[in-house]
């Protein structure tokens, strides 16, 4: 059963990319898919959903959204730099124009001092080359910090499709 607030959120960013005529690509990693799943729990999704990537392992990140080994290695796969590649790589791996991308450390394991678990960078990334990214730091257990990931991302969306920059 989907959660009833995110399908609500889900929703929304249906009715905004449909608006500007544009389909979405996501790009996971620590949410395993969740937030495609929210977005296609969305009856008629198919019109604003074009596909998503399911990039938990870092060869998956290489070779499915074409992240560079150089910045995996450099910058690890949760850093500001892979989730803007991803973004970019899902745009470019898709038919879609807007994009997002979610990597993190839900936990409860896989923290370190400088990135702790509940660590997600996100990155969004538009037809014309704009990409944007955050980071966040969330706290609760790993069901909470991967659920928070998915509502954050999904908010980025809906925020860029109300953008004049894209």
């Amino acid at each position: 059963m989907a959660d009833a607030a995110l399908v609500t959120l889900a929703t929304e960013l249906g009715a905004s990319l449909k608006a500007r005529g544009w389909m979405l690509a996501l790009a996971e990693s620590c949410t395993g898919g969740w937030a495609a799943q929210v977005v296609t729990a969305v009856a008629g999704s198919s019109t604003w959903f074009e596909r998503g990537f399911v990039t938990y392992s870092n060869d998956a990140k290489i070779e499915m959204l074409g992240v560079s080994p150089e910045t995996l290695k450099l910058h690890g796969a949760v850093s500001e730099q892979t989730a803007r590649e991803m973004a970019l790589g899902a745009l470019n791996h898709s038919h879609a124009q807007i994009a997002a991308a979610i990597t993190g450390i839900a936990g409860p394991d896989g923290g370190t001092p400088g990135k702790p678990v509940g660590t997600v960078w996100f990155a969004w990334a538009g037809q014309n080359g704009l990409v944007q990214s955050k980071i966040c730091h969330f706290s609760d257990d790993r069901e909470a910090v991967r659920r928070q990931a998915v509502e954050t991302a999904l908010q980025g969306v809906i925020q860029l499709t109300l953008s004049t920059d894209l």
